[in-house]
């Protein structure tokens, strides 16, 4: 089975912001070790790295027009901050490698969703 592990940003700390430089230099590398690590992990098949939230435009079509509103459509601390897709033999491993994602411990959460197999 595949799943998708979107990792909700929340108040996670993220490189280039405030929050991550009173991060000690430990703090930082152990995130750094564990998206390293994970992404070394041949049933994983990473995302892209996103921009932040703030940089996002929503679309959204009502009366047949098309409308954008600049960032996110939802509050920042709801956020998609990344993804990733594993292929496991069952939930319980999606759940363990969701339990590995820094943001998870971090203010964040990780949901992990079964894809339609075709």
């Amino acid at each position: 089975m595949k799943y998708m592990l979107l990792i909700h940003q929340g108040t996670t700390p993220t490189p280039r912001s405030e929050d991550w430089e009173r991060l000690s230099e430990a703090e930082k590398g152990a995130v750094y070790a564990a998206y390293k690590s994970i992404g070394e992990n041949p049933a994983v098949t990473p995302g892209a790295e996103m921009q932040p939230p703030e940089t996002a435009t929503t679309v959204q079509v009502k009366d047949g027009r098309t409308l954008t509103t600049d960032g996110p459509f939802v509050e920042v601390k709801e956020a998609i901050g990344g993804y990733l897709f594993f292929e496991a033999g069952d939930i319980d491993a999606a759940i363990e490698l969701a339990s590995q994602i820094p943001a998870a411990r971090m203010g964040g959460a990780v949901e992990v969703r079964p894809l339609v197999e075709r």
